[in-house]
């Protein structure tokens, strides 16, 4: 059996508690959920991206896509995506947002990016949406 390996890209600020942003089993990648967060900057707490759920979209998309190529994967091997939202009423927001982001970054698969299941949770004050990924490499 293949062994398992953390993957925390350098841009990426310390997981709040013992776990990493991604972890990759031979050819399974799980990503971690990920907010959005600006990249690390030494001696800096990590920044949110923005108030509004367009900047934190994009910038938490960017951080999964960060640790998708960190464990040598992309887009196109992502088979689930989970979305938490903090608001329902953001729902046909995220999705307009979503459909534009994955008609520009899928190459293969420009139609159907993958599965995806959204729910709506409590974040940390600021935050207005997670995003994790599953991704299968091969």
């Amino acid at each position: 059996m293949s062994e398992k390996r953390a993957i925390s890209p350098a841009t990426h600020p310390a997981p709040p508690a013992r776990f990493s942003h991604g972890v990759r089993r031979g050819n399974i990648l799980q990503v971690a959920g990920q907010v959005g967060y600006l990249p690390a900057a030494g001696g800096r707490p990590p920044a949110v991206a923005g108030p509004t759920l367009r900047e934190q979209t994009l910038q938490t998309l960017e951080n999964v896509r960060s640790v998708l190529e960190a464990g040598g994967a992309g887009w196109d091997d992502v088979v689930m995506i989970r979305v938490y939202l903090t608001d329902t009423a953001h729902f046909a927001e995220l999705n307009e947002i979503y459909d534009a982001y994955f008609a520009e970054h899928l190459k293969e698969y420009p139609d159907a990016p993958s599965a995806r299941t959204t729910v709506y949770v409590g974040l940390p004050a600021g935050l207005l949406i997670e995003i994790d990924a599953l991704a299968v490499l091969g």
